[in-house]
């Protein structure tokens, strides 16, 4: 067993994850959305949705990590679907109530659906893994299958801890957020996710071009 490249992996599985975590999308949106809709569980299992979309995703990419790259046409009907279902989840945004803490635990499985959702019509998960991830793993399969191993628990950790920080500090905070507040930062979240469509539907019309 070499140690040097599964520390490599575990360092770059740790570090993408974190960056993946903190940065702006779809997935984070829906965390924030979740959370002041549902409190801090439906943020919780929102955030969990790598580990049943991203999962699956490494062992494909390590099979195939160079197809997606020449089949544009799978990109172009993820990014259409991705875009339909962000505008549904945006327009919700403006009607949703906040939470009412008299009511009781929310029940979260439709928080957790959503999220694995969002990351399944995320375009962008299939070009990272298949052609970062994947292949980043690829050149360390050989020589030492741990490595890969390492990298994607690492980052599937890193990307969920990341993101339930958020989910748990904005929990925190929504005892101190008005019902206006609620409210603004719920639209916020509405017009944050029909501009990702936007964008994927950006994306999509630059994809046909290409097939």
């Amino acid at each position: 067993m070499e140690i040097e490249p599964i520390l490599t992996l575990t360092l770059a599985g740790a570090t993408l994850g974190i960056v993946e975590g903190v940065k702006p999308g779809p997935l984070l949106t829906m965390v924030f959305r979740e959370t002041l809709s549902g409190g801090f569980k439906a943020g919780l299992w929102t955030a969990a949705a790598p580990i049943f979309t991203d999962g699956p995703l490494i062992i494909i990419s390590l099979l195939a990590a160079g197809w997606l790259a020449t089949n544009p046409l799978a990109l172009l009907i993820i990014s259409v679907a991705g875009a339909i279902f962000l505008v549904k989840v945006g327009v919700d945004c403006f009607s949703i109530e906040p939470p009412n803490p008299d009511a009781g635990q929310s029940d979260t499985s439709d928080s957790f659906k959503r999220g694995i959702l969002t990351n399944l019509l995320n375009p962008n998960v299939y070009v990272f893994w298949f052609l970062i991830g994947g292949p980043l793993m690829a050149l360390y399969i050989e020589t030492e299958p741990l490595a890969p191993i390492a990298y994607a628990l690492t980052f599937l950790i890193s990307i969920i801890l990341t993101k339930t920080i958020f989910a748990y500090f904005l929990d925190r905070m929504s005892g101190n957020i008005s019902h206006k507040g609620y409210r603004t930062a719920l639209n916020i979240c509405g017009i944050l996710m029909i501009g990702f469509a936007v964008a994927y539907t950006y994306q999509a019309y630059d994809l046909l071009a290409q097939i």
